[in-house]
């Protein structure tokens, strides 16, 4: 009987139809560490069957199959025409399913928190208010007096502001760094991209290296090189595929005339 296997990741080519099922390649990093005197396992290419029903019902698309972390479980198989199998290994598809974005997690979880400060911030300044309007109460207290607490509840304020300003400078650091050497950024659809990169293929192994570098620092690992003025990409065809798999607005950029 086959071996159940569980493959885990984005697919790493486009999505192939056929008559009654799609296919898709994956990649599944080998363990780091091996036992004494072996060799390290390295990368396995896996090439994906899915019936078309179950993969209609993810809402997957050609497009978002390929950013969308997804989990699939199956059966290895050996049948399958080589011509239909460019992966190693060929599996079965019996469930698929998306996995959540860590990213989205992370910044749902991070807008809660700014949404709580901001209801303790309210709450902390409703609190001075009505302690304000009790000193305040008393009329029969000489003008001198409440001249000196129109002043002290002045101060409160006073000190607020360096709080609130402390508050809201880490929101100003939360910019993305960019690649050593950048020169510019520059929106990513103003790039223009020559016919001869569109005839080639990148390295769909270095490809996913960078796609997982970006994914971890949050920018790409070096600028596109462009010309000035036309904006026509001359170097970095691979890095243009990565910004536009992981759907990039802005890039980072070296003009060709800049270089030394």
């Amino acid at each position: 009987m086959p071996h159940k296997m569980t493959l885990t990741g984005s697919a790493t080519g486009p999505l192939r139809e056929y008559d009654r099922y799609v296919a898709f390649d994956m990649r599944e990093k080998g363990s780091p560490s091996a036992p004494k005197g072996l060799k390290k396992s390295t990368f396995i290419s896996y090439t994906v069957f899915v019936a078309k029903k179950a993969f209609n019902k993810t809402g997957l698309t050609k497009k978002s199959i390929m950013h969308e972390k997804i989990l699939v479980q199956g059966e290895p198989t050996l049948d399958i025409p080589i011509d239909e199998c460019p992966g190693e290994i060929g599996i079965i598809c019996f469930q698929i399913t998306v996995l959540p974005n860590k990213n989205d997690k992370e910044a749902n979880e991070s807008n809660d928190k700014k949404e709580e400060k901001q209801e303790v911030s309210k709450a902390q300044q409703e609190v001075a208010a009505t302690k304000q309007e009790e000193k305040q109460a008393p009329i029969s207290q000489p003008v001198a007096k409440e001249e000196k607490k129109d002043a002290e509840t002045v101060q409160p304020e006073g000190k607020e502001t360096p709080v609130q300003e402390k508050k809201a400078a880490p929101q100003q650091k939360q910019l993305p760094t960019q690649p050593k050497g950048t020169q510019d950024v520059v929106n990513f659809d103003e790039i223009i991209v020559p016919e001869a990169f569109l005839k080639t293929r990148p390295n769909p192994v270095k490809t996913e290296e960078v796609i997982e570098f970006v994914k971890r620092t949050g920018h790409l690992d070096k600028p596109l090189m462009i010309e000035k003025g036309s904006k026509v990409l001359k170097d970095g065809y691979r890095r243009y595929i990565v910004a536009k798999t992981v759907k990039m607005n802005k890039v980072p950029v070296v003009y060709e005339y800049l270089k030394s």
